[in-house]
């Protein structure tokens, strides 16, 4: 699966209409690898950016951001993209995501 993360330092996750840049990485269920950084300008000041964002990442499975607003969120859910909220380094929200995968994919017993 390609998870986009949010960010604008290349470093922190961002929220999603303001994320000046997406990191993208391939997650095969085992290993996360990166693969591209996408640039996403906005516009300071200009309100619902989220389309912008959106575009960037449309052949991602999964965003990762900080938060998105209602109307992005909106937009994520139509365009069939799995939301994730959290915060932190990206390194941080990716083990974490990949952590949560992990144990929801095990078998109970």
């Amino acid at each position: 699966m390609k998870i986009a993360v949010a960010t604008s330092d290349g470093k922190d996750v961002d929220h999603f209409g303001k994320a000046q840049e997406f990191m993208i990485y391939e997650f095969d269920k085992e290993n996360m690898n990166f693969i591209e950084k996408r640039e996403s300008p906005k516009i300071k000041g200009e309100k619902h950016q989220w389309e912008k964002s959106l575009k960037t990442i449309e052949d991602c499975d999964v965003i990762i951001c900080v938060q998105a607003g209602l109307k992005g969120k909106f937009g994520i859910k139509n365009a069939g993209v799995k939301l994730v909220e959290d915060e932190g380094s990206i390194e941080e929200v990716l083990g974490r995501y990949v952590d949560h995968y992990k144990f929801m994919e095990s078998p109970i017993f």
